[in-house]
């Protein structure tokens, strides 16, 4: 704003009914939870998935925002790739499936294998939008699914975000993924976000045939996490071979439900957050 402008231009107007409205619609939102990882590979998008689901199955109302533009993955997860958005003069609606609320930028594409090339100020515009224009009513949970890293997108939403806001951080036990992640729990120290709890995923293997579980990679990694950001180990998940193709074919409600350990992880992991609000 110029100093010679008296607040009460249209531009003016505008920028203040659009803060207004946004504030609205985060004052509905009760928890904002934001899965981070320093590394792409590591299952984040299906982490954040199955946390989602694993909250609305607990009752609670709960929406799934995939904030990851250049690799949106939650539409071929809940196989919405033909899903339709809607919408009227108050905004979108976003799609429901699962008891989840679910609004991604994959689907409002018209050709899903076009790269998205936008520079960080659309991508912040964008974000803005996805808060500011989608109705997401009110709800006890938003999950967050970011891209990996520190980024504008999650960089953005801590600034945008208002109320209360916690970050869960997903993991492997290799050094090579703990060496990024370290730098997502600095991050989050800077930006003031607490951190919720650390997740292990691909911790050991569970084997089809026998049903045992392995040691494939190293171990303690997600621990020693845990321990410099100062809070709990939430859930450890193995690679499960049914589960992972469940999840490729879109059915995630159905991979939770084909593996036992990992529902129950999940389970854990979602109590927590639960008990922690």
């Amino acid at each position: 704003m110029s100093s010679s402008c008296s607040g009460n231009c249209s531009g003016c107007s505008s920028a203040c009914n659009s803060e207004e409205k946004l504030e609205k619609r985060l004052s509905l939102i009760k928890n904002k939870i934001l899965v981070l990882s320093g590394k792409g590979g590591v299952g984040k998008s299906t982490v954040a998935a199955t946390l989602a689901l694993t909250l609305a199955r607990k009752g609670a109302k709960v929406a799934l925002l995939d904030v990851d533009f250049h690799g949106p993955s939650q539409p071929t997860l809940f196989s919405l790739q033909t899903a339709t958005v809607e919408g009227n003069e108050n905004g979108m609606f976003p799609v429901e499936t699962e008891g989840l609320k679910i609004f991604s930028i994959g689907l409002v594409m018209e050709d899903a294998d076009r790269a998205i090339i936008w520079r960080g100020p659309a991508k912040i515009g964008v974000l803005k939008q996805l808060f500011e224009d989608v109705q997401w009513g009110e709800l006890d949970y938003m999950i967050l699914d970011f891209p990996p890293g520190t980024g504008d997108e999650v960089l953005s939403a801590c600034q945008m975000l208002t109320g209360s806001k916690r970050a869960v951080i997903v993991s492997t036990p290799q050094e090579v993924s703990l060496a990024d992640c370290r730098k997502c729990v600095d991050f989050c120290k800077q930006v003031e976000v607490p951190i919720a709890g650390i997740i292990e995923n691909m911790s050991g293997f569970v084997c089809p045939d026998c049903g045992h579980r392995h040691e494939i990679f190293s171990s303690g990694g997600g621990q020693k996490l845990a321990d410099l950001a100062g809070c709990g180990l939430i859930a450890q998940l193995p690679l499960d071979p049914v589960f992972l193709q469940k999840c490729d074919s879109g059915d995630v409600a159905g991979a939770l439900n084909s593996s036992p350990v990992i529902a129950g992880e999940m389970d854990k992991a979602a109590s927590l957050l639960i008990s922690r609000n």
